[in-house]
């Protein structure tokens, strides 16, 4: 059954507010005419000129929003691992184009919609759209154009759309690893969540709640925007309330804002951060107590091990980025990758290129090769949102002797809340 034909309500309330790849992709596929993104003529960065191209697209934050120090690398990440694609022969007798059309929304979501109408009939599927409010505002359109997308983000509704290729573990799974996480081995009795008023902030409040109730700890929240300067309520709640854990729902600059703050405060309980939260340049810079800070008193929580990790996909993902900077966004925009590649290697064995073709192929990829990047039952998409889901999330701690300074402290872990809760709706809209 279709993952978007099992919870209709619960989705339709987010949107207000893969066999696996490696396998042979067949001789030359075919695209009905006027296929968006599929054309005869080769790619304008063509290795082999005799093949044509499939172009996606990119809806990313490059410059100025909130999370343009993770859309920048990962983008240029999915750039290389397409170029890696087209030099390993390309699919089903094209190459992929993801130069073309990469645009930057500023993660604001009506920029966002306005860019995506702008594209919708030049590309094949998105290689990227960066964010859980600015996807779920163009979800209803992804569905009606039958548009596969691969998010730049984690929120538990991915599990149930058909049109989204999800890797990793979400957050609403993470904040319940995170909270098993600090009561296992903190002895942590209270906490506060710290979250943006957005899916993103939802979905990882959701999962907090759950696993604080389970865990029967303390419980409050306060909401935030995005913005250095706009941290003085959550910083004034953390100090008033001093909880033994505040989870961090928020981007790098405003971790380093608050835990600068709280610290000078003299504030010494434990911060974990979601995903989006982790840059190497917490720990760099002349704010020494900022520094001290995070060293102490954050962890990170991350989908997948950081850049330098010794796998087949992490390796391949350096060679193919050459001499940059380590940084783990490369890594997850390296990830983000492979599901897309399995759907549009299974259309292409199908013979059918078109959008179509896609989601057709979609539900038949039932197992993702992630090249060891991520556990082998991560690419099982065959059961339904709830079996399907992965759960795994590894713990880093800062470690500025690291290449993206951090260090795993434990590997994949998945407690007793992820473990036991049936995932029936997107935790953001979990009573």
């Amino acid at each position: 059954m279709p993952r978007a034909s099992r919870l209709v309500s619960a989705v339709a309330v987010l949107a207000l507010g893969l066999s696996a790849c490696g396998g042979s992709s067949g001789g030359p596929a075919t695209a009905a005419p006027g296929a968006p993104g599929v054309t005869k003529e080769p790619c304008p960065e063509a290795i082999d000129k005799s093949k044509g191209c499939i172009y996606l697209g990119a809806i990313s934050d490059l410059t100025s929003g909130p999370f343009h120090e993770l859309g920048a690398p990962l983008t240029r990440a999915q750039q290389a691992f397409w170029r890696r694609v087209n030099l390993q022969g390309g699919i089903g007798g094209y190459e992929v184009d993801l130069t073309r059309h990469v645009v930057d929304s500023r993660y604001d979501p009506a920029t966002h919609q306005r860019l995506y109408r702008q594209m919708k009939d030049k590309v094949l599927a998105l290689a990227q759209t960066l964010g859980s409010p600015t996807t779920a505002r163009i979800l209803p359109e992804l569905r009606a154009d039958k548009m596969v997308a691969a998010p730049a983000s984690w929120v538990s509704a991915w599990e149930f759309e058909d049109v989204i290729l999800e890797s990793g573990t979400n957050y609403c799974f993470e904040s319940m690893n995170a909270v098993d996480y600090a009561v296992d081995t903190w002895k942590s009795k209270s906490m506060l969540v710290v979250h943006y008023d957005n899916d993103y902030g939802a979905d990882s409040l959701g999962g907090a709640r759950i696993a604080a109730e389970r865990n029967e700890i303390a419980f409050k929240t306060v909401a935030t925007a995005p913005g250095a300067e706009r941290q003085s309520a959550a910083v004034a709640a953390i100090l008033a309330d001093k909880p033994d854990l505040v989870l961090l729902t928020v981007g790098p600059a405003d971790v380093g804002a608050i835990l600068a703050q709280t610290s000078r405060a003299g504030y010494q309980g434990r911060f974990i951060g979601n995903t989006p939260a982790w840059s190497k340049a917490l720990l760099e810079g002349e704010d020494t107590e900022r520094i001290a800070a995070v060293k102490k008193q954050f962890v990170y929580v991350s989908p997948w091990k950081a850049f330098a990790t010794d796998s087949p996909g992490h390796t391949a993902m350096r060679r193919a980025l050459g001499a940059v900077r380590p940084n783990d966004n490369y890594t997850s925009g390296w990830v983000w990758s492979y599901p897309l590649k399995a759907v549009i290697q299974r259309a292409a064995a199908n013979g059918d290129l078109t959008r179509d073709g896609m989601l057709k192929a979609v539900r038949q990829v039932t197992r993702i090769d992630y090249e060891g990047m991520l556990p082998a039952q991560a690419g099982d998409f065959s059961g339904d949102p709830d079996s399907a889901a992965f759960r795994g999330t590894v713990f880093n701690v800062p470690d500025p002797g690291e290449l993206t300074g951090v260090r795993v402290a434990r590997d994949f872990f998945t407690g007793p809340s992820a473990r036991g809760h049936k995932l029936t709706v997107p935790c953001s809209q979990a009573s």
